[in-house]
């Protein structure tokens, strides 16, 4: 289940991000759509970096299937901004990084495993038919 904060003008395809959900976790998440200067702000606080990003997860402490996952937090100025870039929709850009900050909440790190990451991305990417995965585009920067 999610549970959704949309502080923007910005539509989500509610069913398919649950479909997300569900095909990795039972338990509850948190999502939450803010501008660039929440995530900013959120950014700064958390991680000391002083600018926006485009997604951030704050998992929660605890392993109890009653308890909350985390929360995945997404720029919606930068999921319209990257899907006009690559060509897709910014609803297939939310997707993608709801997988991403949903895969960090379950303890992945493609900083620092072996590839377990970009794998399972790839995986889910094809069961929903979504364009390339962002540790991919993350990889090919020069």
């Amino acid at each position: 289940m999610i549970s959704i904060d949309n502080t923007t003008d910005c539509t989500l395809d509610t069913p398919m991000l649950e479909a997300i959900a569900d095909a990795l976790t039972q338990r509850e998440i948190e999502l939450v759509i803010c501008d660039d200067a929440t995530i900013a702000e959120l950014n700064r606080t958390h991680r000391q970096i002083d600018a926006p990003t485009d997604v951030l997860s704050f998992p929660l402490a605890g392993e109890h299937d009653h308890m909350p996952l985390g929360t995945v937090v997404i720029a919606c100025d930068h999921a319209r901004r990257k899907a006009d870039e690559l060509g897709h929709t910014p609803d297939a850009e939310i997707a993608l990084l709801f997988i991403h900050g949903l895969l960090h909440l379950l303890g992945y790190d493609h900083e620092t495993d072996a590839g377990q990451m970009r794998e399972r991305e790839h995986t889910l990417i094809r069961m929903f038919e979504l364009p390339e995965s962002l540790i991919v585009r993350t990889e090919e920067r020069p």
